[in-house]
C-alpha cells in the first residue's frame, strides 16, 4: 500500500516544487494564495504524471480556468486550432478541456484516438441554438446558397453545411464564396452574422441569410458602458469578440476572435487594454503580458468553467461512459468535408 500511495501522491518536495512552478507560470500574479497553489499543485502533479503514463494530451480552450491553462494544458487556443494540434500529436488519448462541440470536432479529426470531455454536460448556448433539421430547412428555403456555419456547432450541424468557418477566417471565406454566389447562409450566430454583413457590405435577408442564435456570454455586453470606461481609463484600447452585438463592436477599437485579440495586444502599445469576452482570455492575457495593464469587463461562461482539475483527473484515472466522446461514423465523414474545405478556402494552415 505504501508504494501505491507514493505513486499516486507527490512527496512534500515535489508538491513544493509544483506549487512554485504554478506560481511562476502566473497563478501568483492572478491572486492565488499559498493554500490555493498547494491545492492546485497536488492535482496538476498527478494529472501531468498520468498524462505521460497514459500517452494523453490535454488541449485547453482559452476560456478555461487559469490552473488548467497554466498547470496541465499542452495546447492553449481556439477550438479548431486545438483539434488540429490534438490530431497531429502522437497521443493515444485527447482530454479536451472545453465544451462538447469542441470535443466532437477533435473526434472528427482524430477518429482513432480516444477523446474525453471531463465535464460531459458542458454545452454551448450557440451550438444548441440550431439543429441539423434547421440547416436542412434553410437549404430548402434558399436553394443554391452555400451554407456557412461557425465552428461553434454540433457535428450533426457541420455535416449539413458546405463550409465551416472560425471567427478569424469567416470574412475571407465569405468573400471567396461571394465571387460565385449572390447569396450565402451564415449560422448560427446572429451577432457575428450582422458584424460580417457590415464588414462585407452585404444586406441581411438578401445577400446574407442569418440564423438567430447567440452566445450567452457575448450577447449581454452593454455598448453604453464603453464610453464610461473610456472616460475612466483615458487611452484604453477596447477589443471585442466577433460574437458581440453590432452596437458594441461599432464603438470599440478592434473586433476579432480570441487569437486575433491576443495578437493585437502583443502588437500595440497602450496605457491599458480591455478585452470584451469571456473572463478566461483576460486571465491568460495578464500572464502572457505581465507588463501591460488590463481593465476588466468580462463574463464567465458556466459551461467552460464546469471543467475543473478534479474532473480532468477523474477522466484520466477512470473515464466514465459519459466522458467518452463519440461521433457516428457517417456523421463524422460528412462533417469532415466542410472542415477540410475551410482550409482550402482560407488557405491558412494555422487558422484558429
Amino acid at each position: 500500500m505504501a508504494l501505491i500511495r507514493a505513486a499516486a501522491e507527490p512527496s512534500a518536495s515535489e508538491l513544493e516544487h509544483e506549487a512554485a512552478r504554478l506560481a511562476d507560470k502566473g497563478l501568483a500574479g492572478l491572486g492565488y494564495r499559498d493554500e490555493e497553489l498547494e491545492r492546485a499543485a497536488r492535482l496538476t502533479w498527478r494529472i501531468n504524471r498520468l498524462k505521460k503514463e497514459k500517452n494523453a494530451v490535454i488541449p485547453a480552450h482559452v476560456y478555461q480556468r487559469p490552473e488548467i491553462l497554466l498547470g496541465v494544458a499542452d495546447f492553449v487556443g481556439d477550438s479548431y486550432k486545438l483539434a488540429k494540434l490534438g490530431a497531429a500529436s502522437d497521443a493515444k488519448t485527447i482530454v479536451f478541456c472545453g465544451v462538447r462541440f469542441m470535443a466532437e470536432t477533435a473526434k472528427i479529426l482524430s477518429p482513432d484516438k480516444e477523446v474525453l470531455l471531463p465535464a460531459p454536460e458542458a454545452g454551448c448556448s450557440l451550438s444548441e441554438s440550431i439543429t441539423a433539421a434547421d440547416v436542412r430547412g434553410l437549404k430548402k428555403k434558399h436553394p443554391g446558397a452555400p451554407v456557412v456555419v461557425y465552428i461553434n456547432t454540433t457535428a450533426a450541424v457541420k455535416a449539413e453545411c458546405d463550409v465551416v468557418v472560425t471567427s478569424a477566417n469567416a470574412p475571407k471565406i465569405l468573400r471567396k464564396l461571394y465571387e460565385k454566389h449572390e447569396k450565402a447562409i451564415f449560422a448560427p450566430d446572429a451577432m457575428m452574422g450582422k458584424n460580417l454583413a457590415k464588414e462585407l457590405g452585404k444586406t441581411i435577408g438578401k445577400d446574407l441569410i442569418i440564423w438567430e442564435g447567440s452566445c450567452i456570454v457575448h450577447d449581454n455586453f452593454d455598448a453604453a458602458s464603453v464610453e464610461f470606461y473610456r472616460k475612466m481609463y483615458p487611452g484604453v484600447k477596447i477589443l471585442a469578440h466577433f460574437e458581440c452585438t453590432p452596437a458594441l463592436t461599432s464603438v470599440v477599437d478592434y473586433i476579432g476572435g480570441t487569437g486575433d485579440m491576443m495578437k493585437w495586444v502583443a502588437d500595440h502599445k497602450a496605457s491599458s487594454y480591455m478585452l470584451i469576452t469571456e473572463c478566461g482570455l483576460g486571465d491568460l492575457a495578464r500572464t502572457k503580458f505581465p507588463d501591460k495593464a488590463f481593465v476588466p469587463m468580462c463574463r464567465l461562461c458556466p459551461h467552460m468553467k464546469a471543467v475543473t482539475l478534479e474532473r480532468v483527473l477523474s477522466a484520466l484515472e477512470s473515464p466514465s461512459a459519459s466522458q467518452r466522446v463519440e461521433v457516428p461514423a457517417a456523421v463524422a465523414a460528412r462533417a469532415l468535408r466542410p472542415i477540410e474545405r475551410m482550409f482550402e478556402l482560407a488557405d491558412d494552415k494555422a487558422a484558429a
